[in-house]
């Protein structure tokens, strides 16, 4: 973890991802890159078959710079090395871009602005099309404790082993480390691997951890997930990703959107 990837805009929830990759950056000695994508607001018809030509306001210019010139005299008196990339065009593809060379890229997962429970697209994006493992960091986070105990949301997925390997460093640190399956694990395919096959794979990382089987009951598995987490007073959560971005359904098949609306806490995703 020597180099994250902060998804910066002036928006409600950027304060919590700027503490969180702060945090991280002093925990690890990482590098912090501030990438902010300016969005074309101007659309220019050019022909009658409907080409078209963008561009950005200068009132949007203004803004930007204003933003950044806030940030920055901000980051000048953190403790933490940063740079900050500036480009016009659309989050995603700026995020997806740069996060190939970064080992984590930090995104909010609820949309920008809103009152609602309606999760990013941005954050479902890059959970899905991302090369690097992203960090979908809650609106109410005022940073992440490392040594706090860490739940890994298991269910035996090629994504699972991706992001629990990914979150290698963040378990290393934490004091605890509980790897969390919901179900009976009779019932898995064969094609799937056993929760002890992981907490295996950890040990030879150093990382102790405590095998979990939770019933799947009445209740819905991100809400037995979430409760696990919370009664384990978890500071981190690690889950694999995959479905279909546009509509954010993500995490084991039938865990709904909900934890990226409305993660408990700091959640590590890798597809």
């Amino acid at each position: 973890m020597r180099s994250l990837l902060v998804h910066t805009h002036d928006d409600d929830c950027f304060e919590a991802r700027l503490q969180v990759a702060l945090d991280m950056a002093r925990k690890f000695d990482a590098h912090l890159t501030l990438m902010q994508t300016i969005a074309y607001d101007v659309v220019v018809p050019t022909d009658p078959f409907g080409v078209s030509a963008v561009d950005v306001s200068a009132a949007n210019l203004e803004l930007a710079k204003e933003f950044r010139a806030k940030v920055e005299q901000r980051l000048k008196q953190e403790d933490a090395r940063w740079d900050w990339t500036v480009e016009t065009g659309y989050d995603g593809t700026s995020m997806t871009r740069h996060a190939a060379l970064n080992d984590l890229a930090l995104v909010s997962g609820t949309v920008a602005g809103s009152d609602s429970r309606r999760p990013s697209p941005l954050a479902g994006m890059l959970a899905i099309h991302c090369r690097s493992p992203i960090m979908v960091v809650p609106k109410a986070s005022r940073g992440i404790d490392a040594g706090k105990p860490a739940v890994v949301c298991w269910n035996g997925s090629l994504e699972a082993a991706r992001a629990m390997r990914a979150a290698v460093p963040l378990l290393q640190a934490s004091g605890t480390v509980h790897v969390v399956s919901v179900g009976d694990p009779s019932d898995e395919d064969d094609d799937k691997l056993p929760a002890i096959a992981g907490a295996s794979y950890l040990e030879r990382h150093g990382v102790d951890c405590e095998v979990v089987e939770l019933p799947d009951g009445s209740e819905p598995v991100h809400e037995v997930l979430r409760k696990a987490a919370e009664a384990r007073e978890a500071g981190l959560m690690v889950m694999g990703a995959y479905g279909q971005p546009r509509f954010i359904e993500t995490l084991f098949g039938g865990v709904t959107r909900s934890v990226l609306a409305e993660p408990p806490m700091p959640v590590l995703m890798a597809h």
